[in-house]
């Protein structure tokens, strides 16, 4: 049994299934919170019902991509390409996951789960073959991947409402995630390079690639900047003076650590934007959270 959830851990790869599932909870909170009210209920529907669909869709990644896994250190341990698990096996489990969590997100409404079934079919079967194939995979990769703050923002809703709100959360982690990939790309290059993944700007470790890197960290800082901006009816703005200091640091310490990649161009400096993104992300949306509860 504890070789079972091992392997079922990492089919759906749950680090990343969680990150996912944090960042549509915590903008699950905002839309309640623009509704006056928190529904633990459906908050709950909305952390299993995630967790599910980013599972089956990280699932089927792996169902597509065993072959490739086999060749690379940072994955052949991974169920399928170890032997420690079929792919029927993997693709009854991940069709289970993503029709039970689908079930879950339509019990709250229509729109958040039309958008985790285009999540897992964008993932799963644009983005994963195209890594092979040109670097834009990273841009498709972005759209699935900054979709959880939507899916988070209209489960809150019966009826979901237009509004900027969600379109700039959404915007935040799509732009983030550019800095985000790149980093990892550069620190697993070669392991990816035994898969043919083609994921750098340029498909190579060289002073393009880091540039681009950091022009999208620069990018993000007025885009992160953007809740600052936005007045509710109420007339209060989406975010406070604690929100733009906050982001307004960690953008800068976020492009300090491109800077250094595109000066030194090693692994080293590619570990740590990469380890600061990993941190930044939750941190604005925390403490946006935050800021946008003590109005």
């Amino acid at each position: 049994m504890r070789k079972f959830i091992s392997d079922f851990n990492k089919l759906i790869k749950l680090r990343l299934t969680l990150t996912v599932v944090f960042s549509a909870s915590i903008c699950f909170l905002m839309g309640s919170k623009f509704q006056g009210e928190i529904n633990w209920f459906n908050w709950l529907i909305l952390t299993i019902g995630g967790f599910l669909v980013t599972g089956a869709a990280n699932g089927f990644n792996e169902i597509i991509e065993k072959d490739l896994d086999k060749l690379m250190k940072r994955t052949m341990d991974r169920p399928i390409p170890s032997g420690h698990m079929t792919t029927g096996q993997a693709l009854v489990l991940s069709l289970f996951m993503g029709i039970v969590g689908t079930m879950l997100l339509v019990k709250l409404n229509f729109p958040t789960s039309l958008l985790a079934v285009f999540s897992i079919f964008l993932y799963a079967f644009v983005y994963t073959p195209m890594k092979r194939k040109s670097p834009i995979a990273v841009f498709i990769g972005a759209f699935p991947g900054a979709f959880p703050p939507l899916i988070g923002y209209f489960a809150a809703f019966e009826q979901p409402q237009i509004s900027w709100i969600p379109v700039i959360l959404f915007l935040i982690q799509f732009v983030w995630q550019f800095p985000h990939f790149w980093a990892i790309a550069w620190v697993l290059d070669e392991d990816y390079k035994r898969a043919g993944f083609r994921l750098l700007p340029t498909t190579k470790q060289d002073k393009t690639s880091a540039i681009i890197t950091l022009i999208t960290t620069i990018i993000l800082i007025p885009v992160s900047l953007m809740p600052t901006l936005y007045f509710m009816p109420s007339g209060a703005a989406f975010a406070g003076n604690i929100y733009l200091f906050i982001a307004i640091i960690a953008g800068l310490y976020f492009t300090w650590k491109a800077i250094l990649l595109y000066k030194n161009m090693d692994v080293t400096s590619a570990k740590k934007l990469m380890y600061t993104s990993f941190i930044y992300l939750p941190l604005l949306q925390l403490t946006l959270l935050f800021d946008f509860i003590a109005k």
